[in-house]
């Protein structure tokens, strides 16, 4: 039992933090947010979860193998922890602007992380399940916590209605899994699901497409997208920042941790499935995003092209597409959360700004937010020296070297017209006559994480080896596992 406790150690720390908030906020006689920062709180929280992430060296097991952590779990569940500490930061002026400071916001963000963890350490269905749904309840009711606002509330009714839908979706291919392998942990499935004369059974199949299905409305992959564009304009922009980054790298993993154990036998079966993914996120993310006037829903519509980039690495299949995969997420995170800085400091007067044409002559009223956004956008559309550029190469290398040339080819054509509404937001800030001026200059904590993920973004080609150092021996734990870890 001391060794279990050990390994869920990052989701007891959380689980115990939001407990600890929840009590302070229902016990308090007075506003709990102007007593005590709970954003200092939750973030101390994620920093500590983060450190027990790496309570363990080797590959270990829990629970019967329902729980499991390696340097793959352990390098994941950082990159979640911290981003979700970082989308907190970020809120804290927000909301008090907006008049939503309420404690239920750390509360529930916690939640939602300690099911991320859950998640990304997944060996069974069920501890998936759990993970997933943890997460999910906690985001459904962050979307909405505007409940004064018609967009917020609708956004959180859309959310949780697909939400459920993508659930009950994953939940009968997991139960056809369950019926065909005899078992819920992902090692005994790989062993059951063994191809016949080169294919699967097609009944094997079905459970393996809706298993598919609900993992892929996680991280917004089109077909099952629809509810992006939608949440991000609707929920207040601090709660778009997250759902932008944190929960995509959890939906991420599971999907790379599922697929590459519990079915790496089927590769035949799940591979196809996953290049038609990749192919219809790159090209609807880099279409339908040209015509946006509001820079939330614009940046929806990113988020699910580079979904595709993401699974363009993960169609290789091989260990090097996984790392390209990882290192990927963790760049596309930066770029995120550095351009929503910039989008939380859109304000005037009468309060938040999210209309693209509102940047017109930003260089000439805020030359420090346009330089940081114009940065922010050249690296989401893969233009050298940065840090996206890299991210693209490590992906379409990964997909090359598996043969996926015409995959390759329409990530980069893709490529290309994405470019023209992320440099169209470069040419409003620099080259039209400056709107109505932003008048809020940007709080001390946006600037300073806007400027530290710049520099992150402009100078990673300098050394990135850290970073795919990690992303290498990550990858190569998830991939070459013998998978027979034994519960302690």
């Amino acid at each position: 039992m001391l060794n279990n406790l050990t390994l869920i150690l990052p989701e007891l720390i959380l689980f115990l933090g939001a407990m600890g908030l929840l009590m302070i906020g229902a016990f308090s006689k007075n506003d709990p947010t102007r007593t005590v920062d709970l954003g200092a709180v939750a973030i101390l929280a994620l920093a500590a979860a983060a450190a027990g992430s790496y309570a363990t060296d080797a590959p270990a097991s829990a629970f019967d193998g329902a729980f499991i952590m390696d340097s793959f779990a352990s390098l994941m569940k950082v990159l979640t922890f911290v981003a979700t500490g970082i989308a907190i930061l970020m809120s804290q002026s927000f909301l008090k602007l907006e008049k939503l400071a309420r404690f239920e916001y750390a509360v529930l963000l916690l939640l939602a992380a300690a099911g991320m963890g859950m998640m990304i350490s997944a060996n069974d269905l069920i501890s998936l399940y759990m993970g997933i749904e943890l997460q999910s309840l906690a985001l459904y009711v962050v979307a909405a916590i505007n409940r004064d606002s018609l967009r917020s509330t609708e956004a959180g009714l859309k959310y949780f209605v697909l939400g459920a839908l993508s659930s009950g979706m994953l939940l009968y291919g997991a139960s056809l899994i369950y019926g065909f392998s005899g078992s819920t942990n992902f090692n005994e499935i790989a062993a059951a699901f063994q191809p016949q004369g080169g294919q699967l059974p097609m009944a094997q199949v079905l459970g393996l497409v809706f298993l598919l299905a609900g993992l892929a409305f996680k991280i917004s992959a089109v077909p099952f997208h629809m509810w992006t564009p939608d949440v991000y304009e609707g929920a207040p922009t601090s709660v778009t920042a997250f759902f932008a980054s944190a929960p995509k790298l959890a939906g991420m993993a599971i999907f790379l941790r599922i697929m590459m154990t519990g079915f790496e036998n089927a590769l035949v079966a799940w591979q196809q499935i996953i290049i038609l993914l990749a192919a219809a996120s790159m090209v609807l993310g880099a279409f339908a995003a040209i015509g946006q006037q509001n820079i939330k829903r614009l940046m929806a519509y990113s988020s699910i092209g580079h979904m595709g980039f993401a699974l363009v690495g993960f169609a290789a299949a091989s260990e090097a597409g996984v790392a390209s995969v990882i290192l990927y997420m963790a760049l596309y995170v930066v770029m995120t959360l550095g351009t929503f800085a910039c989008i939380l400091s859109m304000r005037r007067d009468s309060g938040p700004v999210e209309r693209i044409d509102d940047l017109s002559g930003l260089s000439q009223t805020r030359p420090f937010m346009a330089f940081c956004l114009a940065v922010m956008m050249f690296s989401l559309a893969g233009i050298p020296p940065m840090a996206g550029f890299f991210g693209k190469l490590f992906v379409f290398r990964a997909a090359i070297d598996a043969g996926l040339y015409s995959l390759s080819i329409l990530g980069v054509l893709a490529s290309v017209v994405g470019a023209y509404y992320y440099l169209r937001i470069v040419k409003i800030m620099y080259l039209d006559a400056p709107a109505d001026e932003i008048n809020e200059p940007m709080p001390r904590e946006l600037s300073i994480l806007a400027g530290v993920m710049t520099a992150f973004t402009l100078l990673f080609f300098i050394y990135p080896a850290p970073l795919v150092e990690l992303a290498d021996m990550a990858s190569s734990v998830l991939v070459q596992s013998d998978l027979s870890l034994a519960a302690d």
